[in-house]
Formats: C-alpha cells, sequence, structure tokens
C-alpha cells in the first residue's frame, strides 16, 4: 500500500497566509470548506506599506485581469512584511518568466516553470529576479519561495482567475458552459465534504480536485498515488501538491487545498503504486458519467438549487466562475 505522510494544517511550514486546518470554516459553521477570498482591488500600488517602488510597478504594469488577481492574493497574506516578503518573490518570479520566456504570461505559467525557477535559484544560475545574480541560494529559502508561489497559483485558480485550458470546444448539441457563481462553488465544496463524510470518499476528492484545477476528466482518470507529494516531510503541516499532464501534455503542479489532505491520505493508503487513485464503485477508471454525476450530488448535498445542481458538467465547471476578477 502507498501512504503519505499526511499531517493536519497550520503548522510552521503552511504557506504563507494560508487558513490552520479550516479554521475560519469552522468559525463560519461551515465544515470542510476554504475560507472566502478578498475582494480584488484595481491594482498592487493601492496596497499600503509594499516596497520596493519597482517591484509594485513591476506588477501593475501587467494587465488588468493579472494586476487584479495579484492584489487580492497580496491583501490576504496576513500582515504587511509577509505582503512584502511575497511581492518580492512574485516580482522576481516574473523577472526571471519575462527574461525566459516573454511569450508566457504570469496566469499562464505551468508547475514546470515554477520548478525551473526554483531550481535555478538553488545552484545559482538565475541572472534576474535576484538580488546577487549567479549565487545559490540556500535550500530554505527555496522552500519558502516555492511555497509563496504555490500559494499565489493555488489562489488564482480557486477563484477562477485561470482554468486548465479546454482542449477543444464542447460536442454539438452540448448546451453552452455553466457560469458558476462563487457561493455555488462554497457550496460544491461543503456537498464534496459530506460525500466524504457518506463515506464517498472518490467521488468527493474527484469533485474538489476539478473544482480546484479545473483537470479534465481524464486526467483524473490517470491520476495515481505516485502523483501525490508531501513537501516538508516531517514538518506539522507537509504542502501537498499533485501533478497532472494539461492539454498541451505538459507537466503542471498544484498545491491542494488542506481540506482535502485527509481525503486523499485516506484514499492513497488503499493504493498500491502506480494504481489509480480514483476509481469508480466497480474498480474501472473515472468516466465522464460518473463525475457528472458526483458532482450533481455533491451539488445538491451543499445547497445549490436542484434547476442549477442538475446543470453541473465536469466540461461546463472547467469553464471558470462568473465571479472571477475581472
Amino acid at each position: 500500500m502507498v501512504s503519505m505522510s499526511y499531517a493536519p494544517a497550520g503548522g510552521a511550514d503552511a504557506p504563507a497566509g494560508e487558513d490552520p486546518a479550516g479554521t475560519r470554516a469552522a468559525r463560519r459553521g461551515v465544515p470542510g470548506t476554504p475560507p472566502p477570498r478578498a475582494e480584488a482591488v484595481p491594482g498592487v500600488g493601492q496596497i499600503a506599506g509594499l516596497r520596493p517602488r519597482a517591484d509594485v510597478e513591476l506588477l501593475d504594469a501587467l494587465d488588468r485581469h493579472t494586476r487584479r488577481t495579484v492584489a487580492a492574493w497580496l491583501l490576504e497574506r496576513p500582515s504587511t512584511a509577509t505582503r512584502q516578503a511575497c511581492l518580492q518573490t512574485l516580482a522576481g518570479f516574473l523577472r526571471w518568466l519575462q527574461a525566459t520566456e516573454p511569450h508566457v504570461g504570469l496566469l499562464a505559467a505551468t508547475g514546470a516553470h515554477l520548478d525551473a525557477y526554483c531550481e535555478q535559484a538553488r545552484i545559482g544560475a538565475l541572472t534576474v529576479g535576484v538580488r546577487n545574480p549567479g549565487r545559490a541560494l540556500s535550500g530554505a529559502t527555496v522552500a519558502r519561495k516555492h511555497r509563496a508561489l504555490s500559494s499565489f497559483y493555488w489562489f488564482a485558480w480557486s477563484i477562477g482567475a485561470i482554468r486548465q485550458g479546454d482542449g477543444g470546444s464542447a460536442p454539438a448539441g452540448e448546451p453552452q458552459p455553466l457560469a458558476i457563481t462563487r457561493d455555488e462553488r462554497r457550496l460544491l465544496r461543503l456537498g464534496a465534504s459530506r460525500l466524504a463524510a457518506d463515506g464517498r470518499v472518490a467521488e468527493a476528492v474527484a469533485v474538489a480536485l476539478i473544482e480546484a484545477t479545473g483537470a479534465s476528466v481524464a486526467t483524473l482518470a490517470g491520476l495515481t498515488s505516485e502523483d501525490l507529494h508531501a513537501v516538508g516531510h516531517g514538518s506539522n503541516n507537509p504542502l501537498v501538491l499533485v501533478t497532472m499532464r494539461d492539454d498541451r501534455g505538459d507537466v503542471v503542479t498544484f498545491p491542494v487545498p488542506t481540506w482535502v489532505h485527509p481525503w486523499l491520505k485516506a484514499l492513497s493508503s488503499t493504493r498500491a503504486a502506480g494504481d489509480l487513485l480514483i476509481k469508480q464503485g466497480d474498480g474501472q477508471p473515472v468516466s465522464a458519467g460518473w463525475l457528472t454525476a458526483a458532482l450533481r450530488d455533491a451539488g445538491s448535498a451543499g445547497g445549490i438549487p436542484a434547476s442549477r445542481a442538475k446543470l453541473l458538467h465536469p466540461r461546463k465547471l472547467r469553464a471558470g466562475t462568473a465571479t472571477a476578477p475581472a
């Protein structure tokens, strides 16, 4: 059996600004759901206390959608000092990205870009985006950068600012994508927690991952326990990552929301190495019909009105959210 090292969220190695073990959700009386996201502001320059000015101006020069996503993420950091550190990390990564792949926007970067940047930082190969070009950074510093950048991309995906490519148009005759609202996403996450409480852990994990990452049915069907990676073994709160292939075949990495960790631990503990992570009740790989039923059951369990829940579909959910920053 494969068993990953999971632990309750909220330890010293938790991504900066993330909610420890859903404590804010618990205070709201909504178990198993992450905290609400900050509303976007016009730009980074409107957030007090950030410097140097060059970093602020670099991020404010991005397109309006990206700029507001960055500002919303920074506002959710718990202190000015944390915002400052996150600003510098993101600005450094953006300078490197613009120098190495100028055609790739900040929200179009993949886990492969993040990994390449951190590896170059570790071996001292960075010539832009760092205070001392050519100087290797310590493992602890590189890990902090990785956690901060992972936190940014998880935030952006969780609010619908970026979604995995759809990989083609909808089949003829299929209704147009459903514009799912932020409140409906919250209810869908709540419904997933209720499926897990009823013992339907595979369905809960599938719903949580497609909601958090926008993964295709084929991508979810191909996941194995070996695609889960706990960063920070031995810490109170390892960051759990899932690696997938996007529609172009590139490997992308996503942080798994902390509230999903217990379900993944339970599911992966029953899988042999290389075995499919998510299976249907009959042991077959995930299908579109099975995932559609899981989404609709989770929507209904979470309180989405029946007229809306019955419209939930993997392809439609991946289209994004009506309340993403504009």
